[in-house]
């Protein structure tokens, strides 16, 4: 098997959100992207914040030119980009990915 994965990263905005999501598949790194929204709480620059993003599950195999395509959209100073590997799935789904993402 081939090294699928999921990446996550958080926004500010759904329509945001709907930008990062559109740049990737466009880009052809991901095969998917779902957003929704949640709310957060976490440490920023001394103190803890909280706030209503959008978060991004995208699917894919390359997470360098995953977390590139991200940065070059993204508003934040520091983003939230991280690799989840998927270690088992429906192979159908897999061929899915193999076929969108170049």
């Amino acid at each position: 098997m081939n090294n699928y994965i999921q990446v996550i990263t958080t926004i500010d905005s759904e329509d945001k959100a709907n930008e990062i999501a559109q740049h990737l598949l466009k880009k052809r790194v991901a095969s998917c992207v779902q957003i929704f929204p949640v709310n957060s709480s976490y440490w920023w620059k001394g103190k803890i914040e909280k706030a209503k993003e959008w978060v991004c599950l995208i699917k894919g195999k390359n997470f360098d030119k995953i977390e590139k395509a991200i940065k070059e959209v993204h508003s934040y100073e520091i983003p939230e980009i991280i690799e989840v590997p998927i270690l088992r799935g429906n192979a159908d789904y897999f061929k899915w990915i193999d076929k969108e993402v170049k």
